[in-house]
């Protein structure tokens, strides 16, 4: 669980989002899109998830990308290549189901960009007859502004279309992915919609699907602890039934899931997640 590189892919205000490459052979070669990673940084720190964004069984490695929040990102940010993690379990997760549903929508915002990624690499590479294309991919990425954009160019080349909205407009157009969404579902016909990022975008994205009548996936960054099922700590409700997003997702239905009740419970520990401390308690010299 050797850290093979580290880059800082966007770095804004102090706000940094850090891609890693970690040695974890086991896991790269059973990695499939829409699965992720619990990671431990240290003895003594907390269980993180984090989605497997990109795996290389050949080189046994697999690539995690992060921003930094709370206390643990920050710690595992503070890494750098030769760095060892304590512990790092995966693959988990049911992965996205790749099939050739036609035309697809993928909406990212913020770091949930990354996690867009490795599905749209798959729905485009889905297995056809010979002479087929792939599903036909249109990605919506959505950032603050332009130093927080991250995998423009990886996205562009997985992808049919490419949109990109900022909130202040200093690339790209501005406004919201909504904006767009709204706009291409008022001219075409989609078959799918899958979305990542923060949670009231998520809501919005299913609330505009459900008008034009296009199904909705959405992966949940739910609160983990073990992300095995047996604490309870990601319950969500999805058509009033609960699951737990570590088991029975991270991807659901967008069209089910109880929008209040996970935004409530995402909440339950922000005076914590604000706690600043000295890193250097927590960081070898």
């Amino acid at each position: 669980m050797k850290i093979l590189s580290k880059e800082v892919i966007a770095n804004y205000a102090g706000a940094r989002i850090i891609k890693l490459s970690v040695f974890a052979p086991e896991i790269s070669l059973k990695a499939r899109a829409g699965n992720f990673v619990v990671v431990m940084v240290n003895e003594k720190g907390e269980r993180i998830p984090l989605t497997i964004v990109d795996a290389d069984s050949k080189a046994g490695s697999i690539t995690l990308i992060f921003q930094e929040a709370g206390l643990t990102t920050r710690i595992l940010g503070a890494l750098d290549a030769g760095d060892k993690l304590y512990a790092l379990s995966g693959p988990l997760g049911h992965a996205t189901e790749i099939k050739n549903y036609g035309k697809v929508i993928l909406v990212g915002g913020g770091v949930g960009i990354a996690e867009i990624l490795p599905v749209a690499r798959a729905l485009k590479e889905a297995g056809l007859p010979a002479g087929q294309a792939g599903n036909h991919i249109t990605a919506i990425l959505g950032s603050r502004n332009k130093g927080m954009l991250i995998l423009e160019a990886e996205l562009k080349s997985a992808s049919d279309q490419l949109y990109i909205m900022t909130d202040d407009g200093s690339y790209g157009l501005r406004g919201f992915t909504t904006d767009i969404l709204k706009e291409l579902l008022s001219k075409d016909k989609y078959d799918l919609i899958y979305s990542v990022g923060p949670i009231p975008m998520m809501k919005k994205v299913t609330e505009i699907a459900a008008e034009y009548k296009v199904k909705t996936l959405v992966s949940l960054n739910a609160l983990m602890v073990d992300a095995t099922g047996m604490c309870g700590c990601c319950r969500v409700s999805i058509f009033g039934e609960v699951k737990f997003s570590c088991v029975d997702g991270p991807e659901f239905d967008g069209s089910g899931v109880d929008w209040a009740e996970l935004e409530k419970r995402n909440k339950a520990y922000s005076i914590q997640e604000k706690h600043i401390c000295n890193l250097s308690r927590y960081i070898k010299p």
